[in-house]
């Protein structure tokens, strides 16, 4: 059923030799699902019209997929005809390696890449997960949320998360009462467990898996799995699925979107639709854990829609308010709002990651800001309009060997961002 992907001519793929010596991006928001870059040598700033853009291709179809990178191969998801797609993308000759029919409608997730099992995980708009051969994209194993797991979504824009993958696991999210999480053999896709939810988590929100992925946190000095579901955030056991701790008061009844962020013991979470935002710190009790509130701030303070938070330092930097992206500064400790209120060249909620001491804001309307990440003030270092906006600019940016990936829809977008050639 695996097709190629067009021929793809495009003579700056082959004109500048990529560096050697930075981490694959391998998952959602990085190798570390936290949106940081540990790349470095990339330009401080950006000239009045924006970085070169070194190549665009139209081949992608429909979707807010963004992509994932191994090994000079591009993953992505998209629906072009037919059902929705996993599709793989050789960077060093701009050619199509396969694609793999996936499920039904556009797609959301980012595939996730285990490169030492020549493994891809990605997961379809209904519920439809799939892992791969990254050789030749053939159908190792499927899932469906919805037929072996009874699972649903809060509200009706579909299954968006991208798989987690810890060691020999598989963690995803089919958002069930007896299946609100799951780890899955991430060779044969056996369950190894189910966390159940059967308990609730609270009033708030409604039932179902939200629109979040989930990560890995030690706090307490226990490894477990936290997720932003329908009802609030979950946290489960590692290796059991069992359920540690939970918390309601961050989620609202329609979409609850960005993923925590993770530090110590402690979590940070923030949803949108006027909710806002809080830091947990997750302590023992008995043999248990709890998560103790340490503040919350309303949505007027703090909240983030969608588009994702990220940790620097002792600092978070997101877009603030429902659907706007007003750059904002948070003291991740005290709740201090460093710096807000700054419109910035785009508009909408804005996609962020960081590299290199500044922040990436790609906003809603197809405008890309290079802020640097400092609590001292906001400093713009430039913005550009994207070659290629077919809609709402979601996709979250890439940053791979001085390189800037940039997905909309159909299109695929690679800028040259580093400080000089090398």
């Amino acid at each position: 059923m695996n097709r190629l992907l067009p021929i793809l001519c495009i003579a700056l793929l082959t004109a500048f030799a990529l560096p050697a010596g930075a981490e694959d991006w391998t998952t959602w928001r990085g190798p570390n699902r936290d949106g940081l870059s540990q790349e470095t040598g990339l330009l401080s700033k950006w000239p009045a019209n924006g970085p070169k853009l070194l190549w665009q291709i139209d081949q992608f179809g429909r979707g807010y997929s963004s992509v994932a990178i191994s090994k000079d191969l591009l993953f992505t998801m998209g629906k072009r005809k037919g059902p929705a797609e996993l599709m793989c993308l050789n960077l060093k000759t701009g050619r199509g390696v396969w694609a793999t029919p996936v499920g039904d409608g556009d797609p959301n997730c980012t595939p996730t890449v285990d490169p030492e099992a020549g493994l891809v995980y990605a997961l379809g708009r209904q519920g439809d997960l799939v892992c791969c051969r990254v050789t030749n994209g053939q159908v190792v194993w499927r899932k469906s949320f919805r037929d072996d797991f009874g699972g649903k979504m809060m509200s009706g824009w579909g299954y968006s998360e991208s798989p987690l993958l810890d060691g020999d696991k598989l963690i995803c999210t089919p958002g069930s009462t007896r299946a609100e999480l799951a780890a899955l053999d991430k060779k044969t896709g056996r369950v190894i467990w189910s966390a159940s939810a059967a308990g609730g988590i609270g009033d708030r929100g409604g039932d179902g898996a939200g629109y979040s992925s989930p990560v890995i946190s030690h706090a307490a000095d226990r490894k477990q799995y936290v997720q932003l579901t329908g009802r609030g955030i979950i946290s489960v056991d590692a290796e059991t699925g069992a359920v540690l701790w939970t918390y309601n008061k961050i989620a609202n009844g329609t979409a609850n979107i960005p993923t925590p962020i993770v530090k110590d013991d402690y979590v940070f979470c923030s949803t949108g639709y006027g909710t806002g935002a809080a830091l947990l710190k997750i302590v023992r009790d008995g043999d248990g854990l709890r998560a103790e509130e340490q503040y919350f701030l309303d949505s007027k303070t703090f909240q983030n829609h969608h588009g994702g938070m990220v940790l620097v330092g002792d600092y978070i930097y997101c877009g603030h308010g429902h659907n706007k992206g007003f750059p904002m500064c948070l003291e991740l400790e005290t709740g201090k709002v460093m710096w807000d209120s700054v419109r910035g060249p785009g508009s909408g909620s804005a996609a962020v990651v960081f590299a290199d001491g500044n922040l990436y804001f790609r906003y809603e309307n197809g405008v890309m800001a290079l802020i640097e990440a400092t609590p001292e003030e906001y400093r713009l270092q430039g913005s550009f309009e994207l070659a290629a906006v077919h809609g709402k600019s979601w996709p979250h940016p890439v940053i791979h060997e001085g390189r800037l990936y940039l997905r909309d829809q159909q299109s695929l977008m690679c800028y040259d961002i580093r400080a000089k050639s090398r």
